[in-house]
């Protein structure tokens, strides 16, 4: 029986998601585990892998057009299963997209239904300004162009391309994207089934410089006003042309580009950057953090000149045939000894829920990861059962994916705890937000030389300042103080922590 891959969760809280770009075509064989798509979310292009065999029958949604959680994105089918399987799959609904979006729609014929995920009803472009020769409401003479409207985009032709008339048919995510740009979309010209705008061509109308003039503005309401005057002072949203740095820029960029150098001000001396997706979700979730989870802060010393010493002996005793030997850092010594302080007090590695605190066996820790677009915390897993070059690794194949946006669904989703380390930054102290539904994350400082008194002398140390903060309805202050206390041992007794 043909079956239907829906849009997947890939992070909590996300209520839709794009296809950045296929990895397979209609007839192809997949097994479970096979990547078949490139899913873009708020933060992250997460590879997305078929959970079960079969044979590509049909793909849903083209790529740069989104969906919401759980909608068709493509159906598997087995052998002698047909269109009509397919469509008896989707249903009503969903046939009715797929068919819009079938080869036949993305090669220019018209499809025989509107495509499935219109975003809310726009409001209608403004009617052409009439000739003064003719009467008002009268149509142009036959083979007479049509007049160019205010806020127009290019036609492949080189030729202005009239705003859409009556209803804009554009995906969620490109009225989002337009919405945080101050975009028009009655100015675009889409090249989705139907005339619907997607993504690719938000990107084309930002790369070509369509956008530096300004956000067009909406038609005003009062026929006598006239058309609306241009703001004196708007932020720049196009991007120069140039050399090959700008030129990467459009290619990645293209729907964030930064302000140019004498862009518009938002006030007096001060330039307006617009926000992200990522930036939004990432204000959005640190914000219910903050007004929803109870926390709590408790802060360790722990004495790391043992470890530091134990760093140097470890990655001097790397295996020289390696080609690119990855060398353990101090991070990954404090992922490990997380991990231990959890196996010396299982009673912490809870979270919290509506209906009672949930349990976990295993440790999996996120690492916070700073990218160009802001903060990202894949995970990795079963940390407890690790070995320090495997954690070391893992790791840092983690961060590396994080900085590209090449994540996995699986690498983001879950994580029991969290560690964010701003050590190498030089900063001393820090306390860090909580990530839900985690109950915890532990916020490490730089290691720093300080006197500290031992067997009732002075001497000289070099001290790591960790903070912790934890969810007050799952962790009270006693058993926090608890584990802290078993991370501090596992920290200045490292070589207990390998064995």
């Amino acid at each position: 029986m043909a079956a239907v891959v829906r849009m997947p969760s890939v992070l909590a809280g996300a209520t839709e998601a794009a296809i950045a770009h296929w990895l397979v075509s209609p007839g192809d064989t997949v097994t479970a585990g096979t990547l078949i798509a490139e899913i873009e979310t708020e933060k992250a292009l997460v590879e997305y892998a078929a959970e079960e065999a079969g044979v590509v029958g049909r793909l849903v949604l083209r790529e740069g057009d989104s969906g919401a959680i759980g909608d068709p994105i493509a159906v598997l089918v087995a052998a002698g299963e047909t269109d009509a399987d397919i469509d008896a799959a989707l249903g009503g609904a969903g046939a009715a997209q797929a068919s819009a979006a079938s080869p036949a729609a993305a090669d220019g014929a018209p499809a025989s239904a509107p495509t499935g995920l219109p975003g809310p009803p726009s409001p209608s472009a403004p009617p052409a300004p009439s000739d003064s020769s003719s009467p008002p409401g009268s149509p142009d003479p036959p083979g007479a162009p049509a007049a160019p409207q205010p806020g127009g985009a290019l036609g492949t032709n080189g030729h202005q391309v009239a705003p859409h008339a009556g209803r804009i048919f554009a995906s969620p995510l490109v009225r989002k994207l337009a919405g945080e740009r101050g975009i028009d979309l009655a100015g675009l010209h889409g090249s989705g089934p139907n005339g619907r705008i997607v993504r690719r061509d938000l990107e084309r109308f930002l790369a070509a410089g369509t956008a530096a003039a300004g956000p067009a503005l909406a038609p005003s309401t009062d026929p006598a006003a006239g058309p609306a005057p241009a703001p004196a002072s708007t932020p720049v949203g196009g991007v120069t042309a140039g050399g090959e740095a700008e030129q990467a820029t459009v290619r990645t960029n293209a729907l964030y580009p930064e302000p140019a150098d004498g862009g518009g001000t938002a006030s007096a001396g001060g330039t307006l950057i617009p926000h992200t997706p990522m930036r939004r979700a990432i204000a959005r979730r640190l914000t219910e953090s903050k007004a929803t989870v109870p926390h709590f802060y408790l802060t360790a010393e722990p004495v790391v000149d043992e470890l530091l010493a134990l760093r140097e002996r470890v990655n001097a005793a790397l295996p020289p045939g390696e080609a690119e030997p990855v060398k353990v850092s101090v991070n990954d010594f404090v992922i490990a000894a997380v991990a231990a302080a959890f196996r010396d007090v299982p009673e912490a590695n809870v979270t919290w829920s509506d209906d009672g605190l949930i349990a976990y066996r295993s440790v999996d820790i996120s690492i916070a990861v700073a990218t160009e677009g802001g903060l990202v915390a894949p995970v990795l897993r079963a940390v407890e059962g690790k070995r320090l070059s495997a954690i070391a690794r893992e790791s840092a194949a983690l961060a590396r994916r994080a900085r590209e946006r090449r994540l996995l669904q699986h690498e983001l989703a879950g994580g029991t705890f969290a560690v964010s380390n701003l050590g190498m930054y030089g900063t001393a102290e820090f306390s860090a937000i909580i990530n839900p539904p985690q109950s915890g994350i532990l916020a490490v400082g730089a290691a720093r030389q300080q006197p500290v008194v031992v067997d009732g002398a002075l001497a000289v140390a070099t001290v790591m300042r960790c903070t912790l903060s934890v969810d007050h309805r799952a962790i009270d202050g006693a058993l926090a103080a608890r584990w802290l206390a078993a991370f501090t041992s596992r920290m200045e007794n490292p070589l207990g922590t390998l064995v």
